[in-house]
């Protein structure tokens, strides 16, 4: 996924970075200078990376592969009769991470003495698996299903660049399941019935319909029933929708034990010749840059105690009336939201009702 991201996003006129023999350096360049923000702030941050993706993921991988074709096409034709933007937004979209892209991250990760594994699948259950038994603080990913393989605490938008200003959020799932009043497998229910990388999501059923009918009916096998019973047939679920199946990856995901030699790491000095050879004389870095970095690397590596994520990050307790306060706009909000809801539909059926040709 940050892999992904820096081939977004880092860019010059529109175009991937890459240097004179036209190789794409983009992902190494924001891998490299993002890792050293993170270690300058006294985070020691452990990679994980995406193993073979479960079976179960092909229609989604499928879909985003058919995506990137129309993207493709339509980069094509804007090439002949598009605008500017129109091109970089269409060749933002046909941006796909190869093979190559990650063996070359590692070989960087390696070089400047910052650890990573590889999953036997899911990055995200991998990295649960580790913050559970306590061998890293937490997991931080943009995916939300990273709670649902039971991080106990999910960091987001730790990996954004410092230009787009996003609090970075901390989520505790015990906090999270008592805020909901529910239990991990509800928890679970729930997210996968609002769509996940497994199954797709149901049609007219958002967050709110969601957490509505997992309280009504407790479970989603109750829930596809009362929906397959309804007289009105106000839901439809798609033909293939195998909910067990995805449910079942949740909580038994194909993952490593913590205590897998596998899954021992360590932090160690930079190579700094290494990085030389491979940022500035293959890829053609700064060496200034390169030598400063790896001096700050050297030094920042080496604390032996690990500094509080406060130190990159100032989190800020809201007061009980701040609370308060909230609770009382998100219920205005609703009742808002259902007074709209019945005044749009006291207006249709007030227009279906008048005759036809009247105003």
């Amino acid at each position: 996924m940050s892999i992904y991201s820096f081939l977004i996003a880092v860019r010059s006129d529109g175009q991937q970075l890459m240097n004179e023999s036209g190789e794409t350096t983009s992902h190494i360049m924001g891998m490299f200078y993002r890792t050293l923000r993170m270690v300058d702030n006294g985070i020691k941050p452990l990679y994980v990376f995406d193993g073979a993706p479960p079976k179960m993921k092909s229609g989604e991988l499928a879909k985003r592969t058919a995506r990137k074709r129309e993207a493709h096409e339509a980069h094509e034709e804007a090439k002949e009769t598009g605008t500017a933007e129109d091109m970089e937004k269409f060749s933002r979209r046909t941006v796909r991470v190869t093979r190559e892209h990650n063996d070359e991250c590692k070989k960087l990760l390696k070089l400047m003495g910052v650890p990573y594994i590889e999953a036997p699948t899911e990055a995200e259950a991998q990295c649960a698996v580790l913050a559970r038994a306590g061998k890293v603080y937490a997991a931080a990913s943009e995916d939300m299903d990273t709670l649902c393989f039971e991080s106990p605490i999910l960091l987001r938008h730790l990996t954004f660049s410092e230009q787009r200003k996003e609090p970075i959020q901390e989520i505790h799932l015990d906090k999270a399941l008592e805020g909901l009043d529910m239990e991990r497998s509800q928890f679970i229910d729930l997210c996968i019935l609002l769509g996940c990388d497994y199954v797709e999501p149901i049609p007219k059923v958002g967050h709110q319909t969601a957490l509505k009918l997992i309280r009504e009916h407790g479970t989603l096998e109750k829930v596809v029933e009362y929906m397959e019973n309804d007289p009105k047939k106000k839901y439809t679920i798609p033909e293939d929708w195998p909910y067990k199946e995805a449910r079942e990856l949740f909580f038994n995901p194909d993952v490593r034990d913590a205590s897998d030699p596998a899954c021992d790491f360590k932090w160690e000095n930079p190579d700094i010749d290494g990085l030389i050879d491979f940022l500035v004389k293959e890829k053609g870095f700064s060496e200034d840059r390169v030598r400063n970095a790896a001096a700050r690397l050297q030094k920042n590596l080496k604390t032996a105690q690990q500094a509080r994520l406060e130190g990159f990050f100032k989190p800020v307790a809201k007061t009980d009336a701040e609370k308060a306060s909230l609770k009382r706009k998100h219920e205005v909000k609703i009742e808002e939201q259902k007074k709209r809801k019945k005044e749009d539909q006291k207006a249709k059926k007030e227009a279906k009702a008048r005759p036809r040709g009247a105003v």
